[in-house]
């Protein structure tokens, strides 16, 4: 007790000490036991936390007081509140980039059409939805994130997008879709012939623990760009001459 008082001789400094180990001259004799008792590091203290790292320390030694344990008992298991279980979590995690299919798809090249309205959709491998589950101890932590729409930045068109489109069939044709591009070039002009099509996707991001905690974290983008070839249709115009 000495010793965590800093060796300073302060009674009352000392007394303060003694009240954070319960019980504790009731083990003076067992030479086998140990005293565990929370520390903190501000390695890990959070970026965004406006405390100052010794009102942090204070916080949560107060809420965590040392723990005696026999020989040979087991350590008391360490509790990480719902908040800090999410984002440890979240942090361990990868969303894949967004893929996607189009259509019309005409000739060799599998090209869409200068003018016409290119459906585009979501293939399987864009989630919509990410949930995440993580457990330490007793606590739990369940992290969801989730996506509304493609963003979609074509080079030499124009994107109209509220969704995450409908793949083209000729029964979905009859309803429409909610995520074309319309070229206003062809790919001609292109390295591959081919035109660049930036993706997007922002993931607002939730989480609940059972020890009560609920909150947000920031948004989540992934970004990655694919390639459409887009060709034209050229037709021959000519004005029509008398006959003699």
């Amino acid at each position: 007790m000495y010793h965590r008082n800093n060796n300073n001789p302060d009674p009352e400094g000392l007394e303060e000490q003694k009240a954070r180990f319960p019980d504790y001259e009731s083990h003076a004799d067992d030479t086998e036991g140990y005293w565990y008792v929370a520390t903190c590091s501000s390695e890990y203290m959070a970026d965004d936390d406006p405390r100052d790292f010794y009102d942090v320390v204070q916080d949560y030694v107060a809420s965590h007081p040392p723990v005696w344990v026999p020989a040979g008992g087991a350590a008391p298991e360490s509790v990480i509140d719902g908040a800090t279980l999410a984002r440890a979590a979240w942090d361990a995690v990868t969303i894949p980039t967004a893929t996607i299919g189009y259509n019309p798809m005409v000739g060799d090249m599998q090209a869409t059409i200068v003018g016409w309205d290119t459906w585009i959709w979501a293939t399987g491998d864009t989630p919509k939805e990410v949930r995440v589950t993580a457990t330490a101890g007793p606590v739990t932590a369940t992290i969801t994130a989730t996506a509304s729409m493609l963003t979609l930045q074509p080079k030499d068109g124009t994107a109209k997008c509220t969704g995450f489109g409908i793949p083209w069939s000729e029964d979905n044709d009859r309803t429409g879709t909610d995520c074309v591009i319309i070229f206003d070039r062809s790919s001609a002009h292109f390295k591959d012939n081919t035109t660049p099509v930036d993706i997007k996707v922002t993931y607002a991001i939730e989480y609940t623990a059972t020890d009560g905690a609920t909150g947000t974290m920031d948004t989540h983008t992934t970004t990655t760009t694919t390639t459409i070839p887009v060709a034209e249709i050229q037709t021959l115009n000519t004005r029509p001459t008398k006959q003699p």
